[in-house]
């Protein structure tokens, strides 16, 4: 029996490996269909983003209590899933508590601290599922997130709540077992617990062997959520939990103001106004301006969207969508990773791209969206992961202008002013100092 409980678990976890890499290795692949961008200069302060963005969720402190809530639900994923190696442990080796030994006091100050973390976990995620269900802010209500990205942050959190509730509950079953001497739990007592001791009185009148099936039902059903959990990720908004990290590092270090200009533009206004510096001989000019569809932005913009965590805090932030405009930051960012997704999906198929007919542009994302768009980088400075809506924004809205020429009257008449007269006015450069003579008068 525990031979076939062995060769179970690893047919379990080499299938949970297997699919979760499979998909991981699509995702990267997906997000390097995106153009080149050397983002790996200053090392030194992109380390620090790493710690205090990523690491520290320096942003989320803006609202202490719910930063603070976050980061219990943060660290429980990261610190209790150490326990998860002990797990693994025995279940190949089938032994039981196999770290109990070696650690000695060690050992029960560590699950100590991971029941009571665990505890402070499931308390997070029932504040979190009442903010989302019942106080409903606005910033979970609204239409963008209908449907699927709402239902998927729900399923996380009662995930979490089951998860942690298992290895409290199996810890109480375990720790019955040792002091009745039962077989495999007894080689290695560890005593009570500080949480799961409180849970004992529920388990009192079992047998011993029904006190057997409690745990090890609890065991598998723990494990078995985690390697599930785990390969939900990829899948859900919730990848940010593994992105945010290489996203934090690879932000740009320019200043937010600072917009990304291509060359052959510079150039071109700046030969016009000094034509002396002009190289001789035609000039080679850019393919395209601009982004229409994923593959046309950079692989950052990519990774960008994988690493949206939906929390609605760009929009909210947001002066058009605030104003009742079609544009949220947070809708791009998703309508990016559908696109990119749906890019994948389709190379999975063909084994190469192909126009499918489709575009990130009109399809995914609307004119009325981008020329909502203040340029303000509201959204860019309150995203706690390091996303730029606005760079998407800017790169889909270039080409709509200089590929498509698609853009209101009022910006082509601007536009005209500025290629004849260097300035948005509709005033000769030669008449451009007479209000100085006038005063003189």
């Amino acid at each position: 029996m525990q031979l076939l409980q062995q060769i179970l678990f690893v047919l379990l976890s080499a299938t949970a490996v297997y699919l979760f890499s499979r998909k991981v290795r699509e995702i990267s692949r997906n997000i390097f269909l995106g153009r080149d961008e050397n983002l790996r200069d200053n090392p030194s302060a992109r380390w620090k983003n790493l710690f205090l963005l990523a690491l520290g969720q320096q942003k989320m402190f803006r609202n202490p209590l719910v930063a603070l809530l976050h980061l219990v639900v943060y660290a429980g994923f990261i610190i209790i899933n150490i326990e998860v190696l002990e797990i693994v442990l025995d279940g190949i080796t089938g032994s039981h508590r196999l770290f109990a030994a070696p650690l000695g006091n060690l050992y029960s100050f560590l699950i100590n601290s991971f029941e009571v973390l665990a505890l402070l976990v499931i308390l997070a995620c029932i504040v979190f599922l009442l903010r989302r269900n019942l106080v409903r802010l606005k910033r979970f209500a609204s239409s963008d997130l209908r449907g699927w990205p709402r239902s998927d942050a729900n399923y996380i959190l009662v995930t979490e709540i089951i998860l942690m509730s298992l290895f409290l509950v199996m810890n109480a079953a375990d720790t019955i077992l040792q002091t009745r001497g039962a077989e495999h739990y007894a080689a290695h007592p560890t005593g009570n617990f500080l949480v799961s001791a409180n849970l004992q009185f529920l388990f009192s009148g079992f047998s011993d062997s029904a006190l057997i099936a409690t745990e090890r039902i609890c065991w598998w059903l723990h494990i078995a959520g985690i390697f599930a959990f785990l390969n939900y990720l990829p899948y859900s908004k919730h990848l940010h939990i593994l992105l945010a990290f290489p996203n934090a590092y690879y932000a740009r270090l320019k200043p937010a103001g600072e917009m990304e200009n291509m060359p052959a533009v510079q150039n071109e206004v700046l030969y016009a106004m000094q034509p002396e510096l002009a190289p001789a001989g035609e000039q080679a000019t850019p393919l395209k301006f601009g982004a229409r569809d994923v593959q046309d932005l950079s692989w950052k913009n990519l990774l960008d969207a994988y690493s949206c965590t939906e929390c609605g805090r760009c929009s909210a932030a947001c002066p058009a969508n605030m104003t009742g405009k079609q544009l949220s930051p947070r809708k791009i960012m998703m309508a990016t990773r559908d696109r990119l997704e749906e890019v994948g999906r389709n190379l999975n198929k063909t084994k190469e791209l192909r126009d499918d007919g489709k575009s990130l542009l009109h399809d995914y994302i609307s004119v009325e969206e981008l020329r909502a768009c203040t340029t303000c980088n509201a959204c860019v400075q309150e995203c706690p992961v390091s996303i730029s809506p606005l760079d998407i924004i800017l790169q889909l809205r270039r080409y709509l202008v200089m590929e498509e020429s698609n853009s209101p009257q009022e910006w082509t008449a601007m536009f005209g002013n500025v290629e004849n007269n260097f300035a948005p006015w509709k005033f000769s450069p030669d008449e451009r100092d007479k209000w100085a003579e006038e005063m003189k008068s």
